[in-house]
């Protein structure tokens, strides 16, 4: 089985395409391995020659380029963001465990990660190219092709103007000061700081500025449908378009399922908001939301990625929930049941985060 350079204890969910998230306790660190860092997939990841690529930008601009991996290095800034990606998918089998969701993949909490990306601003590269007023998205196409569109299409997206003339928004060659892998998209991919991973295209290939949204079957595809929906006859418009990521926590250490002695206990994990806001508080309970403790909470190491936090609970014998919630900067609040959030499609499970340890008595 080909693991594109993984951690051997990855949780694999699909060979081909490759689908697999590290253990929970692998997410401790503020930047994530290159080796630890999930990978989502639609098709069959795709190797590419450096030397005859070529990114292709048109659309509504004055000045189509094409620009190989060496213009970009030799015309343009490099830059670089620290920022995590997260899949719309993330924590989609305790939505699972509420009611099924057939044909999707079981995500943990580990569908996250963070990294530092290096590359050129998609701003400045728009620029270049001489941007007009009438575009309103700037989609991206990649190389990799899936057979889940009918027919098979490259993966792609789009995001507003907007998002996508924002400072932070890269086209990344390089990831934790390395080249940019193959299995991440190499040789440059996009990415796009606080939104859902789906955005933040690899393989790029093509940068085109339009008048409307993206109609690439992976734009409106990422988008949460009512719970009676079914997911194979849904038109675009029926459902709520994912862009910025949602408030979201998770339970990292213990994992669920743990034996644990009785007492106080150390639990750990990690909290994101999305787009430009912060997480304000995390609160943790050791009795199924009873009593809370309130968690300390780390700074973020940019406005673009997630904070990790730890919370000392008391723990009673025998069998207990640890229960983990979260305010962001706004205000907002994660809702309590997954019952409130399911959706057909098990995107952007916003829910507290729940596991059962037990605790053996004497």
């Amino acid at each position: 089985m080909d693991m594109w350079g993984k951690r051997g204890d990855m949780v694999v969910h699909d060979v081909e395409p490759f689908n697999a998230e590290p253990p929970p306790g692998a997410l401790l660190d503020r930047i994530t391995p290159v080796d630890t860092f999930y990978g989502r997939n639609h098709g069959p990841i795709p190797r590419i020659d450096t030397a005859s690529w070529r990114l292709r930008v048109d659309g509504l601009v004055d000045r189509p380029l094409e620009l190989s991996l060496d213009d970009l290095r030799c015309r343009f800034p490099q830059e670089s963001v620290v920022a995590t990606l997260q899949c719309a998918g993330n924590r989609r089998a305790d939505l699972m465990r509420f009611r099924d969701i057939p044909g999707q993949q079981p995500w943990g909490p580990g569908a996250t990660s963070t990294a530092r990306w290096s590359g050129v601003s998609l701003a400045k590269v728009l620029t270049e190219a001489g941007l007009r007023g009438e575009a309103a998205h700037i989609a991206f196409t990649g190389a990799d092709m899936s057979q889940e569109a009918r027919p098979p299409q490259p993966f792609g997206a789009s995001v507003p103007v907007a998002k996508a003339t924002s400072e932070e928004v890269l086209l990344a060659w390089a990831m934790n000061d390395q080249a940019l892998p193959t299995a991440h998209g190499a040789p440059l991919r996009v990415v796009v700081p606080g939104w859902i991973g789906a955005r933040s295209v690899k393989w790029l290939q093509r940068i085109t500025a339009l008048a409307r949204p993206s109609d690439s079957y992976f734009q409106a595809g990422y988008s949460v449908l009512p719970p009676e929906a079914d997911p194979h006859t849904a038109e675009p418009g029926d459902g709520i378009v994912l862009g910025p990521i949602a408030l979201h926590c998770a339970i990292l250490c213990p994992e669920n399922g743990a034996r644990l002695p009785t007492g106080p206990t150390r639990v750990t994990g990690f909290a994101l908001a999305g787009e430009d806001r912060t997480v304000a508080r995390v609160e943790v309970s050791g009795d199924g939301g009873t009593t809370w403790v309130r968690a300390d909470l780390d700074v973020p190491e940019s406005p673009w990625t997630w904070q990790h936090w730890r919370a000392d609970v008391t723990l009673p014998a025998g069998g207990t929930e640890l229960v983990a919630r979260a305010w962001d900067s706004t205000a907002a609040v994660q809702p309590e049941s997954a019952a409130t959030v399911w959706n057909p499609k098990g995107y952007a499970n916003t829910s507290w985060a729940r596991l059962r340890v037990t605790c053996p008595g004497l």
